[in-house]
Order: C-alpha cells, then sequence, then structure tokens
C-alpha cells in the first residue's frame, strides 16, 4: 500500500514538474521588415501584422526581409538569425502571467543597434524600430511574436 502511495506521489510531482517547465517555454519568432513612406502594397506575409505596424511605426508599406524562430526556456539565451546581417541576442529572465519578460541585443554588422528589455504576451506582436536601410526614407524593424 505504501509502494502505491508513493508512485502515485512521484507520478503527480513528476506530472507538476513538467506542467511547470512547459509554462517556462516560450517559442519566439523574429520577421525583419522595411517601412517606407512610398506608396505600394505591403508584402502579404506581414498582413497579420499589418495594423500593428502602422499604429506604430506610422509608415505607409512595409516589405519583408526575412524570419527566424527559436524556442527557450526561462533563463536561456538564444539567437535569431534574420537576414541583411540582422541578428537578435534573447535571454529570457522571467515568466508570469503578463508573459515572458526578455532582454534583446539587436545586432547588425557587428554593431548593437538597440539594447532593451520588453514583455512578451503570447501571440501579440511586439514591434522594434531600427535604423535606416540605406535607402532613402526607409528603415528596418523588428517584429516580435511569442506563442
Amino acid at each position: 500500500m505504501k509502494l502505491i502511495r508513493f508512485i502515485f506521489l512521484f507520478t503527480a510531482l513528476l506530472s507538476l514538474f513538467f506542467t511547470a517547465r512547459a509554462a517556462e517555454r516560450a517559442s519566439i519568432q523574429g520577421i525583419l521588415v522595411a517601412a517606407s513612406n512610398e506608396h505600394g502594397e505591403t508584402d502579404r506575409r506581414l498582413g497579420p501584422y499589418e495594423p500593428t505596424l502602422r499604429r506604430i511605426l506610422r509608415f505607409e508599406s512595409y516589405r519583408f526581409l526575412g524570419e527566424d524562430r527559436t524556442a527557450l526556456i526561462v533563463h536561456q539565451s538564444g539567437q535569431l538569425t534574420l537576414g541583411d546581417g540582422h541578428q537578435l541576442e534573447i535571454e529570457t529572465e522571467s515568466a508570469d502571467n503578463n508573459g515572458i519578460h526578455l532582454r534583446v541585443r539587436w545586432i547588425a554588422g557587428g554593431r548593437t543597434l538597440m539594447n532593451t528589455g520588453l514583455v512578451l504576451r503570447a501571440g501579440v506582436p511586439a514591434v522594434l524600430g531600427g535604423p535606416s536601410t540605406g535607402r532613402k526614407g526607409e528603415v528596418y524593424a523588428v517584429i516580435l511574436i511569442g506563442k
């Protein structure tokens, strides 16, 4: 009888442990975008994010430049290689009911463009505005999506 209780308790604790670990895991997708005031069509791949991009960045059109994704647990670091020489170094700091707390370092051409902290809520895109692309009136931006 004691053995059955022990097995039951052990199984319950083990499932609780794995449930807690799953809650600390985050899938993070990054999308590199070029934002421009040139009139034109926004890339269809950015359609779900266009209202957010327009609200935050206030540009006319958006081009998809690249994307990457990773899965991290809390207190783990990872990297997203987005294309056009842009990378994000991401460190997960904590997770709570508000989302996953990240430290993000945006690097391009060996230079740090941005070093910031943010809270990424599941399914709610975060947008980081960046430097000029070198084309007149066009800037880089990154969309981060947590799942």
